[in-house]
């Protein structure tokens, strides 16, 4: 058996898998959002486990952001700025007094799904979060890819297609509004959605008044699949994945990938892609799913 532990901007949740992959133990607490406070909260959420369970557990922890393999601090967390510049995984081991595997929360949704969820028949998966941000997770042969700079995946924070920037006559000097990110994840199609038709929605209030036919939304919905189209094609033509796995809260809306498979093809270089979309077998799940199969020895 192993725990797993998602840290995320409002909660902390914890699972017991089995060796048959079953949940033995699922709970979820708030996040204290105190560097310190989140430390003691998964110390004593372990030791209670363990008390539980009446045996010592492998733990592995999945969190926004990832340590820099250069200094061992989190860096690229901002929904849990308290992990900024923090010895995170350094710090759960000492308080726990063993061995705890850390790892950027993406990429556990990658490594769950590429294991026992919707990619285990696929060699390269690669999971794409859509939600306040665009995030990404690489799993080859069923092992996370992270790179040396502990970045591999992070597709979001590239520089938007310039035919997508030219379409909207999108000008800025600010290299972060000009990403990715900034295009299509939650908080963007919130922020764009407002500037052009002043009405401040939340997404999923916009792709329900896409649903409904509202002409406002279905325009800027055929605009939003569209830049999804390019931003996915640029990693079809460096990686050519198997598979992508679409979770987050963004993608839940996401009736239409069939449809966003199909465009990528106008991008990708021999306009030919036969790799497949699928939504992910755990949902939200995953990421939890996927830290607790860090402590693992053997991940098959």
């Amino acid at each position: 058996m192993q725990i797993g532990v998602d840290v995320g901007a409002t909660k902390i949740e914890s699972v017991v898998l089995n060796n048959n992959g079953e949940e033995s133990h699922r709970s979820r607490i708030d996040c204290p959002k105190d560097y310190l406070k989140t430390v003691n909260s998964i110390r004593d959420l372990v030791i209670n486990l363990e008390k539980e369970f009446k045996t010592e557990l492998p733990i592995g922890v999945c969190h926004p952001g990832v340590h820099s393999p250069q200094t061992g601090l989190v860096k690229n967390a901002p929904n849990c700025n308290w992990l900024e510049k923090k010895p995170f995984q350094n710090d759960l081991r000492k308080a726990l007094g063993k061995e705890v595997f850390c790892e950027n929360d993406a990429n556990c949704f990658a490594l769950s799904e590429a294991i026992d969820g919707s990619g285990k028949h696929y060699k390269i998966v690669y999971g794409i979060i859509l939600g306040s941000g665009a995030g990404g997770g690489l799993v080859i042969d069923k092992k996370i890819v992270t790179g040396p700079n502990g970045v591999a995946g992070e597709w979001g924070h590239n520089q938007i297609p310039y035919f997508a920037a030219k379409k909207e006559n999108f000008e800025t000097s600010n290299l972060r509004e000009a990403e990715i990110e900034s295009f299509i994840s939650g908080h963007a199609l919130n922020k764009k959605f407002n500037k052009k038709y002043k009405k401040n929605l939340k997404a999923n209030e916009i792709f329900e008044l896409n649903r409904k036919h509202d002409l406002d939304a279905e325009s800027f919905i055929d605009e939003f699949k569209l830049n999804l189209a390019m931003s996915l094609s640029t990693i079809i033509n460096i990686l050519d994945p198997d598979v992508f796995i679409f979770g987050g809260g963004v993608s839940n809306e996401i009736d239409f990938l069939n449809e966003i498979e199909s465009m990528v093809k106008k991008f990708v270089i021999g306009k030919e892609y036969e790799g497949v979309f699928l939504k992910p077998k755990y949902g939200d799940a995953s990421g939890v799913r996927g830290a607790a199969r860090l402590g693992r020895k053997s991940i098959y």
